[in-house]
């Protein structure tokens, strides 16, 4: 139970903060953010909702308690980094820099996995 604990922490820490250093510019509307998302045919106004929306999704998996929203905060980051995935790849082709997108969608499931077999064992 110890290993499931430290490995689940350990990758919810790292996927947490892949996800905030993604949603603080995105609040910010940090201009290469701005023209990145706008590039993609989404409008401005889009961009801080969805950078709250990450921020709060990351602070809803690192909470214990929070089991049901835990779960809506998984689904909603999961959408986060897939919609991202697919918009590149619409507008753009795809580039072999996408492949980058693996690894924190695999954190997320990764993640996912270890927190409900820390549920289980407790």
């Amino acid at each position: 139970m110890k290993k499931i604990n430290i490995a689940y922490w350990v990758i919810t820490a790292i996927f947490g903060a892949f996800m905030l250093f993604s949603a603080i510019p995105d609040i910010l509307l940090v201009p290469e953010a701005v023209t990145m998302v706008t590039g993609l045919g989404y409008p401005k106004y889009i961009i801080p909702f969805l950078g709250v929306a990450k921020a709060l999704g990351v602070v809803a998996i690192l909470i214990p308690s929070f089991n049901r929203i835990k779960e809506w905060a998984y689904a909603g980051l999961f959408f986060d980094l897939i919609g991202a995935a697919y918009s590149i790849i619409s507008k753009e082709g795809f580039q072999p820099q996408i492949t980058f997108m693996v690894l924190p969608i695999a954190f997320l499931f990764l993640s996912h996995y270890l927190w409900h077999q820390k549920k289980e064992t407790v």
